[in-house]
């Protein structure tokens, strides 16, 4: 089973920055596609950023220009750049990798907070 581990989120101040990681058990390019996901209680979670194994990247409206994905095969790591961040920016973030549809997985989910 793959494991995926995030780190890096923590508090920071509208318009400050953030790097998130998600470590990946695999080598990530066997992934069809990995990403970036957030949720906020009583709402669904929704796409942040992705990018397939083609090298297409989807980014959600509201953070593009602001956020950008980027990785290290030999660290087996997924990055998520985060600039410009706002308070609607504050969710849990999750790591999801997949090699089709129906056969990925999640990581346990990393906070980030922003808030002055």
């Amino acid at each position: 089973q793959v494991r995926l581990v995030e780190s890096g989120g923590g508090l920071v101040q509208p318009g400050g920055s953030l790097r998130l990681s998600c470590a990946a058990s695999v080598n990530i390019f066997t992934f069809y596609v990995m990403g970036w996901y957030r949720q906020n209680p009583g709402k669904q979670r929704e796409l942040v950023a992705q990018i397939t194994s083609g090298g297409r990247t989807n980014f959600a409206d509201s953070v593009k220009g602001r956020f950008t994905l980027s990785s290290d095969s030999a660290k087996k790591t997924l990055y998520l750049q985060m600039n410009s961040l706002k308070p609607e920016d504050t969710a849990v973030y999750y790591c999801k990798a997949g090699y089709s549809e129906n056969d990925y997985s999640w990581g346990q989910g990393i906070q980030v907070t922003v808030s002055s």
